[in-house]
């Protein structure tokens, strides 16, 4: 027993005890303290010593996904003998869908508030007791610790430092209800009017293309603060990790958690065993471990003056381009680099080192014959790449430098080879257009680099858009074939971190795809650059060209969010189609064959870019306002740089595609549930009871309706959708006895007497036993009864592709109910109460209608009208606000219902 208990020490978290108060008022919520081996056992009663971080899980996320930083964080503080530690904090958040429900955002930051207070207090009477606390916030995390500031009562002393990961701190990925949108608002508001007061230094850390959940553009943080006090970059770019990494991978890949740590340990006050006040160190080790990266160890105040004396060999270069292959070499040597004789011819240097754990190599000397006891260390200049480090020096940026001395210490059985060489940077620079938008890769665009440098720019020329996407192809072909040669490509993006690299053997053949997170700004003259580290042996060829399915993926990944809106735009299209082919023709056609007629985007888009239009002149966008209309969201993808006119188009085309393949599906799975239905209950029959209203569905309404108010409006919403499905399940079964049994077809009221008689006439030549018979009024032939009928379930299926989006939407807030369902029953706040509360009747009394009744409704005109301004309405205003959309769609379900009366 005690063996157990001990095991479970050592290997799990160990939480922390809450006010009673803190319980009570939020009783999903926990804390935790990470441990693990004896850390753990010493810690278990609480008595910590180290500096605080305090982890906050995002959408779904576990407490247990600071495991990666604790443990990492831990062996680091073993190999210094716990001269410095940091005790990792975790919270329990009860893996809420936040990212889809905004509800709970707001109590989450009140209760992280709360537990950083109460993390503070187990320090008190400590030496060197911290007064802040570091947060490291994985996706919907991040923003909840940027809230914290919007507190009342909050004390911006208490965060010093704040790392996301993978963050959309710009907007909601989806906007499902308005509470997200709304503490969206009231975030970045706050942060953008109080940018010169807010001191606490920002990283955010975005995944790249491999994050399919959260585009790295959204966790930009270039608009929302000081970039004094806020870095934004893309795990691409960061230095020794140069990938992509999914939503979750990101929380727990080593190369990214060990930058992260590293940077932590380099915050560390020596007076105060605690993480620096001082805001400049701060932006200072973000930018040496996330930037640029020099392969030395981060020094606040670096010794750029080095002495250069010892036994080391002095090996004048006078050569422009040189090689070195170091192997086995049993002294040091230094070669020393004149640059007075090349300042006039060369513009720059470039050296680069394949020995990565060098730190010191490279140094500058000032008047210098042959060679200097002292000179400036220029190592804080190099770059580290995946294969090599590099070096770059501008001469006329150092003017009294006459020589540069590269430092190749004793190899000792180690092989590396140190290349430099002096060129003039016009010569390596060659300009590569990229291919037009709609060439659809059917052309593309080449040059060729037929001169033995090592280091080539590339500038891709028109490349700033979000929707440009290319191929690269990058041939290769080396004199010497026998060994291969590193290469590495980078592609430089230079108003944002997003920079990518590729290593790659030559001679060999690389592809590469190029496309942006960010685009470029409208007053930013920088242009992308494709920088190319490559062999002196071999010769190069570079092909661009459009990739048009990267062009679709780059739609998707932006306005992806938005296919909702565009479904249920091209169903309202259809629907109201249906309704005007009842007073056409009196018949209502099949759902795919007028979705394949009147799901056309000329019927919306024109609409949507004159308002756009409009909205540009003064005196329309006052009577726009006076009407308390809300803000067109084309408006606002623009101040995202995410209007393209195609874009809409292709997105209505997705649309369709998912509403048709939806459609068929219903459609087959009502037929299916229906057979079913028919062998369970083979005594079917045409229900006698025709009234639109009756005492049983009053109830049910009720019911619902209290069940919406009282509960989830989301469950009342689910309710009344299956009870809907289950009447038009049980329409097909009737349909289904009426064409197989003409018996029952003739107990159907409703019948005039003219076709009364000639049915009759009908059955008295086929049986003369039922000559004698009197006639039966009211009772409709079978062929028109199975046609009203068919008719019916045309319209319902519309009604059911329709409704099932808004059920989709309003499953966020449903599923978070249930999984608080044991800490309260009524979900506050509810996005979806006042929806259930016109929905539930609307679907409830349309379950019961008949296509005759609505035939003759002089309701029926409007009806049919107001889907295409709906449809207009839903892509105007809920294509990035999701939640507006089921309120849009009630209007015209509302109306059809109306018209059954």
């Amino acid at each position: 027993m005690s063996k157990s208990i001990l095991v479970s020490v050592n290997l799990e978290s160990k939480k922390i005890s809450l006010p009673h108060k803190l319980t009570r008022q939020y009783p999903a919520y926990e804390l935790y303290l990470y441990g693990e081996g004896s850390y753990a056992q010493e810690n278990k009663n609480l008595l910590l010593s180290g500096i605080p971080v305090l982890f906050l899980p995002g959408n779904a996320g576990s407490y247990k996904q600071v495991r990666s930083l604790g443990s990492i964080a831990l062996r680091k503080a073993e190999d210094i003998d716990f001269k410095y530690h940091f005790d990792f904090f975790s919270v329990n958040f009860n893996e809420e869908l936040v990212a889809l429900y905004g509800g709970s955002l707001k109590k989450q930051t009140k209760f992280v508030h709360e537990c950083i207070k109460i993390i503070l207090k187990l320090y008190e009477g400590q030496d060197f007791a911290p007064k802040s606390v570091a947060i490291v916030g994985h996706s919907m995390g991040g923003l909840v610790a940027r809230a914290l500031l919007t507190l009342k009562n909050f004390k911006p002393e208490l965060v010093n430092l704040l790392v996301t990961q993978a963050t959309p701190h710009t907007a909601p990925v989806m906007s499902l209800d308005s509470y997200l949108n709304d503490f969206y608002k009231t975030v970045n508001n706050y942060w953008i009017l109080n940018a010169q007061d807010i001191k606490l230094s920002t990283l955010s850390i975005a995944g790249g293309f491999r994050d399919y959940q959260v585009r790295s553009g959204l966790s930009s943080l270039t608009k929302l603060s000081q970039q004094t006090q806020a870095l934004s970059v893309v795990s691409t770019a960061v230095p020794r990790t140069w990938a992509s990494t999914d939503h979750l991978s990101i929380v727990w890949c080593k190369q990214l958690q060990l930058a992260t740590i590293r940077a932590f340990f380099d915050l560390i006050d020596d007076d105060t065993k605690q993480i620096t006040m001082k805001p400049k160190k701060k932006m200072a080790v973000l930018n040496h471990h996330f930037i640029k990266y020099p392969a030395k160890p981060f020094e606040e105040i670096p010794n750029i003056v080095a002495d250069l004396t010892g036994t080391s060999k002095w090996v004048p270069v006078k050569v422009t381009k040189w090689t070195f292959m170091a192997f086995n070499e049993s002294y040091a040597m230094y070669f020393a680099f004149p640059l007075s004789n090349h300042r006039k011819t060369y513009t720059h240097i470039y050296c680069r080192n394949s020995m990565l754990d060098t730190q010191s190599w490279i140094y500058g000397c000032i008047n210098s014959v042959s060679m200097c006891t002292q000179g400036v260390d220029l190592s804080w200049k190099t770059e580290l790449l995946p294969t090599m480090k590099t070096f770059m020096l501008k001469l006329q940026d150092y003017p009294k430098l006459s020589h540069l001395v590269v430092y190749v210490p004793s190899t000792n059985g180690n092989k590396f080879v140190v290349d430099c060489e002096l060129f003039h940077i016009e010569l390596r620079t060659v300009q590569l257009p990229v291919t037009h938008l709609f060439s659809f890769g059917l052309t593309s665009r080449q040059i060729k680099l037929n001169s033995n440098g090592l280091f080539y720019t590339v500038p891709l020329m028109n490349f700033g858009q979000i929707y440009q996407a290319f191929k690269i192809d990058i041939k290769s072909k080396c004199a010497s074939t026998k060994v291969e040669k590193n290469n590495v490509f980078r592609l430089h993006i230079p108003w944002s971190h997003e920079d990518m690299m590729i290593s790659s053997k030559a001679p060999t053949s690389t592809e590469i795809s190029l496309k942006l997170h960010v685009a470029q700004p409208e007053n930013d003259s920088h242009v992308a650059v494709f920088h190319m580290f490559t062999s002196s042996d071999c010769r190069y060829e570079i092909t661009v060209r459009t990739s048009f399915l990267q062009i679709l993926g780059q739609i998707i990944r932006f306005h992806g969010g938005a296919l909702p809106a565009y479904i249920m735009s091209s169903i309202l299209l259809t629907y109201g189609g249906q309704l005007q082919s009842l007073i056409s023709v009196g018949h209502c056609l099949d759902y795919t064959a007028m979705l394949d007629r009147e799901a056309k985007p000329y019927k919306v888009d024109p609409f949507v870019i004159i308002m756009k239009f409009m909205l540009g002149y003064n005196w329309f966008k006052e009577i726009w306002d006076s009407f308390f209309l809300p803000e067109l969201d084309a408006i606002f993808l623009n101040t995202q740089s995410m209007c393209f006119p195609l874009v809409s188009l292709v997105l209505f085309l997705f649309g369709t595609s998912i509403a048709y393949w939806g459609g068929i599906l219903s459609s087959l799975s009502v037929r299916l549930l229906s057979s079913l239905w028919l062998t369970l209950n083979r005594s079917s029959e045409i229900p006698n009871d025709s009234r639109l209203i009756t005492t049983r569905l009053l109830f049910l309404i009720m019911l619902l309706l209290i069940i919406g108010w009282t509960t989830c409006g989301a469950l009342a919403i689910l309710l009344i959708y299956l009870y809907y499905v289950f009447k038009i399940i049980n329409l097909y079964s009737n349909i289904t006895t009426l064409k197989n049994n003409s018996d029952v077809m003739q107990n159907i009221p409703g019948r005039n007497e003219n076709d009364s008689n000639s049915s009759i006439e009908e059955t008295e030549k086929n049986d003369g036993s039922q000559q004698n018979l009197p006639p039966k009024p009211n009772v409709l032939p079978i062929g028109l009864a199975i046609d009203n009928a068919e008719d019916n379930f045309k319209m319902h299926i519309t009604i059911v592709n329709l409704v099932i989006w808004i059920v989709f939407l309003s499953m966020p807030s449903l599923i978070y109910w249930l999984k608080n369902l044991r800490y309260y029953i009524r979900l506050n706040p509810d996005p979806c109460k006042h929806l259930s509360f016109f929905l539930v009747p609307t679907l409830g009394i349309l379950g019961n209608s008949d296509i005759v009744s609505i035939k003759s409704s002089k309701l029926l005109k409007t009806a049919a009208q107001f889907p295409l301004i709906v449809a207009i309405g839903v892509v105007a205003f809920g294509s990035t606000h999701l939640y507006r959309v089921p309120y849009f769609v009630v209007i015209p379900l509302l109306l059809h219902m109306l018209s059954n009366i």
